[in-house]
């Protein structure tokens, strides 16, 4: 069991984001690359937000998807409570970014409200948001397969055993929650945020995976 001091913090990322870039591999043979987000990707991080359809955008959380956006995000490692990681696709010498993939290990007092409602009330020590958003061409690939146990282990390393998804799910978006459901997730209840949309809150338990 880790102790806290051997827990991994935002400044350990970013001060060596290289030590936590992890290489996968599709089952198509393709590489990737997942690694946290640095200052200078704030280029990428532009086009990729730009790139996202309406649809994908519907399901997403970002105030905008522009430069503004991107450079905020960039500004903001190790700021906050929030690990962002990117996926990469490398393609001979050009690079570019097809996912974002962000970590809270702060919880919402509205996170915290609904869920000590249910039987799976929420523990700030360890418990954290997770919220993943892929480009619309790499979507249904089997990246979210690939990239999950990496991002876990990254989750571990923080002293989380459960995480809970950023905002839930959308109850219209189907896909999405097959997806969480063959990965582990469970359903814990309803909610209807903010734009009035109904939401699904699911939870995974890392320590059974």
């Amino acid at each position: 069991m880790q102790t806290t001091t051997d827990l991994l913090t935002l400044a350990d990322v970013a001060q060596n984001p290289a030590d936590f870039a992890t290489p996968l591999w599709m089952a198509t043979g393709e590489q990737i690359f997942l690694r946290p987000l640095i200052p200078s990707d704030v280029e990428m991080l532009t086009r990729f937000l730009a790139g996202l359809s309406a649809e994908s955008r519907r399901l997403s959380t970002f105030a905008s998807y522009d430069r503004a956006t991107a450079q905020e995000l960039c500004d903001a490692i190790a700021r906050y409570d929030k690990l962002r990681l990117v996926v990469v696709e490398a393609d001979g010498a050009e690079q570019s970014i097809v996912g974002l993939m962000e970590f809270s290990f702060d919880l919402t007092s509205g996170d915290i409200l609904r869920y000590a409602k249910t039987d799976c009330p929420l523990d700030q020590a360890t418990d954290c948001r997770f919220g993943p958003t892929l480009a619309d061409n790499w979507q249904n690939r089997g990246v979210g397969s690939v990239l999950l146990p990496a991002l876990w282990e990254i989750a571990r390393g923080f002293g989380r055993s459960r995480v809970i998804l950023w905002g839930g799910v959308l109850a219209d978006n189907h896909r999405a929650i097959r997806f969480y459901e063959k990965n582990g997730f469970r359903h814990v209840g309803r909610f209807v945020n903010g734009d009035g949309q109904e939401c699904c809150d699911m939870i995974l338990s890392l320590g059974t995976l």
